[in-house]
């Protein structure tokens, strides 16, 4: 295996074990908070910075429009997110986060960045990283082309 393949191997060996991290931090949240993996990405992807309908968040989670209703279904059944009606399209409804699915999301965001493995890092090492990452994602990161 030549240098190149080796270090592109390892940065690959890397992404998995700080996404192991970072899941493994999270899932004893969601565990108490009664919250699947699925639902606190979607709670996560509809920051409040923009509506958005069950079609743009099934976008971001990868997933077919069906599923992100159903999930949208069980999030509004506790009181977490509500549909609304969008300006332009009758038809359509927007999703957005009601006082408590905004304070739970912030739970679990504090939460994430908190345990984070990138805090073991000072701030021009997460400030290389992060621009590394970006660099990297290009428009594959999560909310490219949206609000993110």
């Amino acid at each position: 295996m030549d240098d190149d393949t080796r270090v592109d191997r390892e940065l690959i060996d890397y992404l998995f074990a700080l996404r192991d991290q970072v899941q493994g931090e999270l899932k004893r949240l969601l565990r108490d908070l009664e919250l699947t993996d699925a639902q606190a990405d979607a709670l996560w992807r509809l920051n409040g910075e923009r509506e958005m309908t069950a079609r743009q968040l099934a976008d971001r989670l990868n997933c077919d429009a069906s599923t992100a209703t159903s999930m949208v279904d069980r999030l509004e059944k506790h009181g977490l997110v509500r549909r609304i009606p969008h300006p332009t399209d009758r038809r359509a409804k927007l999703l957005q986060l009601t006082p408590e699915g905004c304070a739970l999301r912030d739970r679990v965001i504090r939460h994430a960045v908190e345990r984070s493995p990138f805090a073991r890092l000072d701030d021009d090492g997460r400030l290389r990283l992060h621009a590394l990452l970006r660099q990297a994602a290009g428009d594959a990161r999560p909310g490219a082309g949206g609000a993110s």
